[in-house]
């Protein structure tokens, strides 16, 4: 009998995956000054000994006006850059996990306080503070502060500056770069006609709209090692009548994959305080599903995926190459453990837990 399918290995880019789990990028809020600290060495090490495929570092700001919360972290000058090398080197020390990492700007969803304390967004002038950025001069919140519209000089502002986190990224020996197109953060807005009202050739149409992104992609990609995967997270619709959708996701997939993208992680909303979201297991599993039928690259699904059958299911019909683990993996940090012992495939362990392995699940460990 053939093994899980979730268990399979699967080459993204030039890189080899031992299985089809990944750890999706999840916000700290933890950082000071964009800087990673030993909560984050704590946090990613115990995930890099999950026996997951690809450990991804949270969505990592290129300005600092592009943090989400004061809290971010960010990689965009030689302190920020220095911090995540002592976490990625503490890390590396005692896993192989290849490390995969998102690059960020918030947009018009930055300076927020963080979630713990009610996540509101911070006036500029206030303590924590900064003026936001964005494709038009629409705020996330009315009740927010209005963002920036971004002219041509802000435009190449934000392109070099995901290009030279690119080039730390690299310097870091970071194995993969993703790009964050989701969640309502900055190039999400640019491709959604809910946050885009330009009236320039980044506004409009389809092709207009999904112009800046794939602009940032093709710097990106260009200052990436070329043996290395470039990948974008996108949200498959806004969920909002109007707004984004999963036709234009299609779309956008395309290009990136004609641009030279390895994989494209196909997430959700975020872009409208008015999305209705059908919340349920698999609830995205369809948005994936609808990309991976276009492109020829593979696709990551994520989204309230917690069963070891339901994710073994997701995998082997088909509907994706990959599931990612966010919260689950918080809560369960050797998922992928459980996992394979459920669905009877094998993992890798650290040899300081081999003898961990419990007695009716003998050939589980790969030391």
């Amino acid at each position: 009998m053939s093994g899980p399918k979730l268990f399979e290995p699967l080459t993204v880019g030039n890189l080899t995956l031992a299985n089809r789990i990944v750890i999706a990028p999840m916000c700290q809020y933890s950082a000071v000054n964009g800087c990673m600290n030993d909560w984050h060495q704590i946090h990613l090490g115990q995930l890099a000994l999950s026996g997951a495929a690809l450990l991804t570092i949270e969505a990592s700001a290129v300005l600092p006006e592009g943090r989400i919360t004061y809290g971010d972290v960010g990689l965009y000058d030689d302190a920020t850059e220095a911090a995540m090398a002592g976490v990625i080197e503490s890390v590396r020390r005692w896993s192989d996990m290849p490390i995969a990492i998102q690059l960020a700007h918030a947009g018009r969803k930055a300076s927020c306080e963080v979630p713990w304390k009610g996540g509101l967004q911070i006036a500029p002038g206030e303590p924590n503070g900064w003026q936001t950025e964005a494709p038009s001069a629409v705020s996330f919140l009315p009740e927010e502060n209005d963002p920036v519209a971004l002219n041509r000089e802000g435009l190449a502002k934000v392109r070099d500056a995901f290009v030279a986190a690119t080039v730390r990224a690299a310097r870091l020996g970071i194995d993969v770069v993703q790009l964050h197109g989701a969640h309502g953060y900055l190039l999400h807005e640019f491709l959604s006609p809910l946050s885009n009202r330009r009236e320039d050739e980044y506004g409009g149409s389809l092709e207009n709209r999904m112009r800046f992104p794939l602009e940032v992609f093709d710097a990106v990609r260009a200052a990436f090692p070329a043996d290395r995967a470039v990948t974008m997270r996108v949200s498959g619709t806004d969920w909002v009548e109007g707004g984004w959708d999963s036709e234009q996701t299609v779309a956008f997939a395309k290009a990136l994959e004609a641009r030279g993208c390895s994989a494209i992680h196909v997430s959700s909303g975020g872009n409208s305080p008015a999305q209705q979201i059908p919340v349920g297991p698999s609830y995205q599993v369809p948005l994936a599903r609808a990309v991976k039928q276009a492109v020829s690259i593979p696709v990551v699904a994520v989204g309230l995926i917690t069963d070891y059958e339901q994710a073994e299911a997701i995998i082997g019909t088909g509907d994706a190459d990959m599931i990612a683990l966010a919260r689950t993996i918080l809560y369960d940090p050797r998922w992928p453990w459980h996992a394979a012992a459920h669905l009877g495939g094998k993992v890798k362990a650290p040899k300081q837990y081999l003898r961990s392995q419990p007695r009716q699940f003998k050939d589980l460990f790969e030391g």
